[in-house]
């Protein structure tokens, strides 16, 4: 249900320009970290850092996003959905720079902190943009279309990025990321329309901004649901940042072939994605969440197992993974869409809070697999941790799992 005051979204079907264009604003995180991911043992030993370390290069910009999103959401519902996010790309672009001259680790690291504090501008204003114009299953099924989108960034970024590096050092592929963010800036000036009226948009200031986050905290089942895709989200980075290590090092394979594994991977993330946006039209999204859920714990126990037994060598381990990173897309389309449509009068507030839990629980959750060693078991059972949460947060938080339990949705 939606609370009062809501206003109904002015079309009634996504087109293929809002999932061109809000995929690439969404896409901007996934390319921040996919392009630079067959570089992370060089950096390690150009760096002098340890494997935690360099993983916190990548999760540190998880941390900042998180951040970010808590700022930039109520911005967004105050001052229209352009200007964040103009701004957000413009810092990214300089702090690509920044990155490309970085002199250690730990400046690397804060630096990553403040690329995903300003790149959280463009995931809120893209979830809040299609609150802005859609609801219901149209809004799940337009965040599962994006990931047709985001899916280029693992199917290409590693490539082009173990490309740059291998030519002119991992220095470089910071360079190539100050590039995108001018490229997406150019097209979101001429092509995003302000799709928040000055009518519609809510009192500016912090007390607002805070009143909001209360008003979202007190809707206990909106808290549950919006946990859910950070926990997912917990799975899948722990992958991420676990691969280059696992695959790289753990099985020897070059940045060609990891880059290879990785696009083969992204198949599935697309694959599935596509498939959920077809099925919410019949399927309501909550009952989705009640059956992937499960089974990706289920699959996330069987990698576990395979990374522990060795069973099938490379090939089993990929072939599981591969199942679990496909039941993945099922999750956060679903979940995002049920909160936001809890609260569509504050869309970008909401959607803040929803992606700053995504990449704050990420970020926190996925470093351990390089504290519990950084091989295929710690990875695994990072990932069965995540799921496990997930599906008692859906059980027992939620009426997800009771007869009568959120029939509509």
């Amino acid at each position: 249900m939606t609370t009062g005051g809501d206003h109904s979204p002015p079309f009634r079907r996504p087109q293929a320009k809002h999932v061109l264009l809000l995929g690439l604003m969404a896409a901007l995180p996934a390319v921040t970290s996919d392009i630079y991911l067959p570089s992370l043992p060089e950096v390690g030993r150009d760096l002098g850092a340890t494997t935690t370390a360099v993983q916190l290069t990548m999760t540190g910009v998880l941390v900042g996003s998180g951040v970010g999103m808590l700022v930039v959401g109520p911005l967004s519902d105050w001052l229209g959905r352009r200007r964040p996010v103009l701004i957000g790309v413009g810092v990214h672009v300089v702090i690509s720079v920044l990155c490309a001259f970085t002199p250690g680790i730990e400046v690397l690291i804060a630096l990553r902190v403040v690329q995903g504090f300003f790149n959280a501008a463009a995931t809120v204003v893209a979830l809040a943009v299609i609150r802005d114009l859609f609801s219901g299953a149209d809004a799940s099924s337009l965040l599962s279309r994006l990931m047709l989108v985001i899916g280029i960034a693992p199917l290409l970024a590693p490539t082009v990025g173990g490309l740059i590096a291998s030519v002119a050092g991992w220095r470089a592929v910071f360079l190539a990321l100050a590039a995108f963010g001018v490229a997406l800036w150019l097209v979101v000036y001429r092509r995003l329309p302000e799709t928040l009226p000055p009518e519609r948009r809510r009192e500016r200031g912090m007390r607002p901004a805070l009143r909001g986050y209360a008003t979202l905290l007190r809707d206990r089942h909106f808290v549950a649901v919006a946990v859910l895709p950070g926990l997912s989200m917990s799975v899948l980075m722990s992958y991420v940042v676990g691969s280059p290590f696992v695959l790289r090092e753990g099985y020897g394979l070059s940045a060609n072939q990891f880059a290879l594994v990785f696009a083969v991977n992204g198949v599935a993330l697309v694959g599935a994605a596509q498939i959920n946006a077809a099925l919410v039209r019949r399927v309501a999204p909550i009952r989705i969440l009640r059956v992937a859920l499960p089974l990706a714990l289920g699959c996330a126990g069987v990698l576990l197992a395979v990374a522990l037994t060795e069973a099938g060598g490379l090939l089993g381990l990929l072939a599981v993974l591969w199942v679990l990173l496909g039941l993945l897309q099922f999750l956060p389309p679903n979940a995002s869409a049920i909160a936001l449509s809890r609260h569509g009068e504050m869309a970008g507030t909401a959607a803040a809070f929803i992606g700053a839990l995504q990449t704050g629980i990420a970020g926190t959750v996925s470093p351990l697999v390089g504290v519990l060693g950084g091989d295929a078991p710690a990875m695994a059972v990072v990932m069965v941790g995540s799921a496990a949460v997930a599906l008692l947060v859906l059980a027992l938080a939620t009426p997800a799992y009771r007869r009568d339990g959120w029939p509509l949705l």
